[in-house]
């Protein structure tokens, strides 16, 4: 029994530094005059009240380039207690309703950790990979910091803070 389990399985861990470092490769977005945000989720809210739903985690990074385009990477524990990981393109408009502060987002990706009884719960979920769309509306409260509510299919809302470097 070794002293350290990882929480990640090793496909879920070499896909996620795999994304992290091409997003953070100089050469790749140094005509995009991109900007790197670090994203906390310390909440989900659930639409139901189910025995089986765990507390969420989620720790993520994501490049916002100059076309308002996404790339990002997020790891998390999803509502089942297994350990997750989710890549995604998406864009984010800015200034909604006239208001500066206000933006919203939508991504697309590939997402991996519902596994065993829990794999139905991701649609074209196939030996733990299956896809997600995810809605997003947040507020900019400075230009290094802003908070997120996603959309997450029809069971939850996720909580992020997000800080830009």
């Amino acid at each position: 029994m070794p002293f350290f389990r990882p929480a990640f399985p090793l496909p879920a861990r070499l896909l996620a530094l795999g994304c992290i470092a091409a997003s953070l490769s100089p050469a790749a977005h140094a005509d995009e005059g991109g900007r790197l945000s670090l994203m906390l989720g310390p909440y989900a809210y659930h639409w139901s009240d189910a025995e089986e739903h765990k507390h969420v985690y989620l720790l993520g990074l994501e490049q916002k380039r100059q076309d308002d385009s996404l790339i990002g990477a997020a790891l998390f524990r999803n509502s089942f207690g297994q350990p997750s990981a989710y890549v995604y393109y998406g864009h984010q408009w800015d200034h909604v309703l006239g208001q500066a502060p206000l933006f919203a987002k939508l991504s697309g990706g590939v997402i991996y950790g519902y596994k065993g009884q829990y794999q139905d719960k991701v649609p074209f979920n196939h030996h733990g990979f299956g896809l997600a769309v995810i809605p997003a509306v947040g507020w900019q409260f400075t230009p290094e910091d802003a908070a997120e509510v996603g959309i997450l299919g029809s069971a939850a809302l996720i909580f992020t803070y997000n800080r830009s470097f």
